[in-house]
């Protein structure tokens, strides 16, 4: 079937079609090849349409910026098929923009985020954005090469196509422009349903992104997004035929939904992550890095400190120290006071305590002053002495406050960290000296993250070897996310010929 022939296979069809009517058929028109000249046609209802074509015709949009999924995902499936034919060095001019802009303008939208969704803290909204530069690009694309007597292979990676990406907010632009980063690096385009609370900042960076890729190779609506996110929309985004990929980071609930699409997704689930302190830890180290990570945006991030468990041995110490650093002990009746605030009782027997979303994100004086107590100035974190009945334990709450329960050992640490992970598989962290007691936690908390004394935030390379992202793919198993996250597998041979020596 060579191309002369199916012309003339249409030109008959269309024939028959117009016998018996009263109005002579219009001349059908020649099918259109797809991409390369020696392509085979690709036919639609008797009409033939270019590969690269949009479903849903023209699109408009205020640079990325779309009311419709069809329109997001049209413009962004038509932008691909022309970064498809660019070079790589165009994906790295991208890749470039975005890393200097968010560095560039990062007080500007750190304020205008921390503005738009009222958590967290100015200083780190800021920092998250400067830190963009730290995220890999295109210098991790790379290929495999197998050669033999048989001739040679080349493994390349390649694009999926238009991404679905769904943005919390917790982390609006940062996870944002981090995404746009891989994704684009690995060459392809995004479109994207932000968190309705940090939607303004995320549509923002969008159009500033797309404002100056167009300037810079003239190709626009690389990165597209709803402006107005629903449930509706992040629906339509998951089941969308022309969406290739999904890329989640959220809650539990937008998790599942990613999950149950028919297509590959990158899920980034829920975590609570623990920490366990030994008699062999250096308290002072111990007692900084927990502040510093549970503190960091007012504990916003999935990786941060959520509940310690300290050895009997060093547990008077452990709390003493961290007042030395930042941290503020509350008493036994102010921590009752303030976890009565905090959750409400299980709507149903077993169930999960049901979280003040008001307190998530606020300044550790905030929370300190809801319950009359007044603390110093540079107060960044509230701590204080549990039993693991205490909800904050159980509980991924997001909030600059730390549970403390005392443990009779190692062994019984690790198995306290072990049960109030809950499975997640996200984080944990240990402070020991005792390389068996690291050992024996690694392999029974099997956690994507695992910190050896430091904060959480050195598990994503800062602070630690290692890169940075902030979509940390637990359930599908991808791990910290980088440009390879976002390609498939190809494998081109030749048989018997090319290899040389």
């Amino acid at each position: 079937m060579n191309e002369s022939t199916i012309r003339a296979v249409v030109q008959e069809v269309l024939s028959e079609i117009g016998k018996g009517t009263s109005t002579a058929p219009a001349a059908a028109p020649a099918p259109r090849v797809n991409g390369s000249p020696n392509g085979i046609p690709v036919m639609t209802a008797g009409v033939a349409a270019s590969a690269g074509s949009s479903s849903y015709g023209p699109v408009s949009g205020d640079w990325g910026v779309f009311d419709s999924v069809d329109e997001a995902v049209a413009a962004a499936k038509d932008a691909f098929n022309q970064l498809r034919t660019r070079p790589i060095a165009d994906r790295a001019k991208v890749v470039s923009i975005v890393k200097e802009m968010c560095e560039a303008r990062a007080e500007e939208w750190g304020r205008k985020e921390l503005e738009e969704t009222k958590i967290g803290r100015l200083d780190h909204k800021i920092g998250k954005l400067q830190i963009i530069k730290q995220v890999p690009g295109t210098e991790w694309l790379k290929s495999d090469c197998f050669s033999g007597d048989n001739g040679l292979s080349v493994e390349e990676y390649a694009p999926f196509g238009v991404i679905g990406a769904i943005t919390p907010v917790t982390h609006s632009l940062p996870t944002l422009a981090g995404n746009v980063i891989n994704m684009i690096a690995a060459g392809n385009t995004v479109c994207f349903n932000p968190h309705p609370s940090g939607a303004r900042i995320a549509c923002e960076g969008v159009q500033a992104f797309n404002k100056a890729i167009a300037e810079a190779i003239g190709l626009e609506n690389l990165v597209t997004i709803i402006g107005t996110p629903t449930i509706e929309s992040a629906g339509a985004i998951f089941n969308h035929r022309d969406v290739r990929m999904l890329c989640v980071t959220g809650g539990p609930g937008v998790a599942r939904a990613a999950l149950q699409a028919r297509k590959k997704a990158v899920v980034a689930g829920p975590g609570n992550p623990p920490v366990v302190v030994d008699e062999t830890a250096d308290i002072e180290n111990a007692a900084k890095s927990i502040v510093a990570g549970a503190a960091f945006d007012n504990n916003l991030l999935c990786i941060g400190e959520k509940e310690v468990f300290a050895v009997n041995d060093i547990f008077d110490s452990l709390m003493d120290a961290m007042s030395r650093h930042g941290g503020y002990r509350l008493n036994a009746q102010q921590v009752e006071a303030l976890t009565k605030l905090a959750f409400a009782p299980p709507k149903e027997p077993g169930g999960h305590h049901q979280l003040n979303r008001d307190m998530i994100g606020k300044d550790a004086a905030v929370l300190a002053e809801m319950i009359g107590v007044q603390v110093p100035a540079g107060t960044q974190l509230l701590y204080g002495e549990t039993d693991t009945s205490n909800p904050f334990v159980p509980e991924e709450q997001m909030m600059p406050f730390i549970p403390i329960v005392r443990a009779r050992d190692a062994q019984q640490a690790i198995e306290l960290a072990y049960e109030f992970e809950h499975g997640f598989g996200h984080t944990a962290i240990i402070h020991s000296r005792n390389v068996r007691n690291m050992t024996v936690m690694g392999k029974l908390m099997d956690t994507t993250l695992y910190v050896k004394n430091g904060p959480c935030m050195a598990g994503l390379g800062l602070g630690g070897e290692g890169y940075l992202s902030f979509s940390v793919a637990t359930p599908t198993g991808e791990g910290v996310t980088n440009p390879l996250t976002f390609t498939r597998s190809r494998r081109c041979v030749m048989v018997d010929e090319l290899r040389v020596v």
